[in-house]
């Protein structure tokens, strides 16, 4: 089976991630003005819904999307195993999405009354809404198993358009839905149901059709053998997982209990802008995982090194401007985004500080890139203990005390923390000689100057007083910033450089 293009799918994944990110930031204003913030909380609590949906997945979606990576690059050419693999999975995600539902539709009238602080909307109506999300996100949490597959054989091409069409229906197709038929959230959840049920379906037979031969009939006893030897590293990557749920949605889920709904609304929109942070790192990912395990599978040590660093430079020159647009003027930035000076002050704090956290997330990804290509994850595990026990007990005390500025405050500063006291460890287990050079010239080099002009800019620069001349020096801004980034990173120039000379 040919392999696509790495550099055709990191371009279509970053469209189709993009293109989400931009709509999902266009119309959250949208909701808000049409819902109301407090209605507008609740998907808020939907997000959250979806990412904890994944603490079922014990490592085997990224467990599948490897193995698939193997056959492709004819490591691994026994096709029959790897559809047994993907039938036991299905019948175990479709088992654990049945009773996660369950669960949460018991416990909705708990969740509605109890957990959630509801000032204006009836009971009845959240807990019909609960029921409606519970099964909305077990829909979405299935689709991740075919999508897994799907980015094993790197058909990312195909899965960013499929993307771009479902975030068309999921997003802006609701706003027609919203003004002619009602904006009630009861309507709203009703359809994301409808999306998420089709992406299922989409996904399966996009899936089923990339794997090789006939699918196996009746029982052969041998239905476990596919997994007899992944258990280990499937287990290492439920560990990861987990504390990565821990890690990110911990803040969330106190939170909820702690702020009304319409103030988890404003904290949901501060993380959702911030989260743009992610949708410029994490297409990368998405095709480099499968592409690091390839070189790895095949004793290309130089190779996955050379990449390493190719997309480090990458991710920091789009990563490092972004989260410094948004750390220091995201005021600015939510005023110019929700048009509502008395929203967007709410909204900015919580912006700017997890904006700043987000960054050091995003960079400080690669060493488990590394760790995940070569399929040992021992030390991310001992590294997630570290940050769990660090970062949980200091959320519960900054979310208690100061709500979601305190929360805000211990992801920046933990996660800055952790990556300049952990990554070097990896490094030094995995690509010995390689920490100081990868800092220094791979994100030093980018992040010191970008930092320089955006701090002249932040001191010398009067902001406008009307929002649209504001999104204009907004855009200024983040452009002079990228600009420089693209000027400070060496294989940028050098593949600019290559680029003039050959025309």
């Amino acid at each position: 089976m040919s392999r696509p293009s790495l550099k055709w799918n990191i371009v279509a994944t970053y469209i189709s991630q993009a293109y989400g990110a931009g709509v999902g930031l266009l119309v959250a204003p949208i909701y808000v003005g049409y819902m109301g913030l407090e209605a507008y909380g609740l998907v808020g609590i939907f997000t959250m819904m979806q990412a904890w949906f994944q603490f079922f997945d014990i490592g085997l979606t990224p467990t599948l999307s490897r193995e698939t990576a193997r056959y492709a690059t004819g490591t691994e050419d026994d096709a029959d195993r790897l559809r047994r693999l993907l039938r036991i999975l299905e019948t175990a995600f479709i088992a654990v999405a049945l009773a996660g539902c369950a669960v949460i539709c018991y416990g909705a009238d708990a969740i509605a009354g109890k957990w959630l602080n509801v000032r204006n909307l009836p009971l009845e109506e959240v807990r019909q809404c609960l029921v409606l999300m519970s099964f909305g996100a077990g829909a979405r949490w299935l689709s991740s198993l075919y999508r897994s597959a799907i980015n094993g054989f790197e058909r990312l091409i195909w899965l960013s358009g499929a993307n771009i069409v479902l975030t068309t229906l999921r997003f802006l197709l609701v706003i027609p839905v919203m003004i002619y038929v009602g904006a009630g959230p009861v309507l709203f959840f009703s359809y994301q149901l409808g999306v998420a049920l089709l992406e299922t379906t989409l996904l399966f037979f996009k899936a089923r059709s990339l794997l090789p031969g006939p699918v196996p009939s009746g029982h052969t006893g041998r239905e476990s053998q596919p997994l007899s030897g992944l258990v280990r590293f499937s287990l290492s990557i439920a560990f990861a997982n987990v504390a990565w749920l821990l890690f990110t949605q911990s803040d969330k889920l106190l939170l909820s209990k702690f702020l009304s709904l319409d103030e988890y609304a404003c904290f949901s929109l501060g993380t959702v802008m911030a989260g743009g942070i992610f949708v410029l790192s994490s297409p990368i990912s998405v095709p480099l995982l499968p592409r690091m395990s390839g070189l790895v599978a095949q004793g290309d040590e130089k190779g996955v090194l050379a990449l390493y660093r190719e997309t480090t430079q990458l991710v920091g020159v789009l990563v490092v401007p972004a989260t410094l647009l948004l750390g220091l003027f995201a005021q600015q930035v939510a005023w110019a985004w929700t048009g509502d000076v008395e929203l967007s002050r709410r909204v900015a704090p919580i912006l700017a500080l997890y904006a700043t956290g987000n960054g050091a997330v995003a960079l400080g990804a690669f060493p488990y890139y590394l760790q995940f290509a070569k399929g040992n994850l021992r030390l991310h595990l001992w590294g997630n203990v570290l940050l769990i026990t660090l970062l949980v007990p200091a959320l519960i005390w900054g979310t208690m005390r100061y709500g979601a500025i305190g929360a805000g405050t211990v992801w920046a500063v933990v996660n800055a923390l952790f990556f300049l006291s952990w990554t070097p460890l990896v490094h030094h287990r995995f690509a010995a000689g390689l920490h100081l050079q990868w800092l220094w010239r791979d994100i030093c080099a980018i992040f010191l100057p970008t930092t320089a002009i955006a701090l002249i800019i932040h001191s010398s620069h009067r902001w406008p007083s009307q929002r649209w001349t504001n999104c204009a020096a907004i855009l200024i801004a983040g452009a002079v910033l990228l600009c420089v980034s693209i000027a400070s990173s060496s294989q940028m120039r050098g593949k600019i450089y290559a680029r003039c000379i050959k025309r």
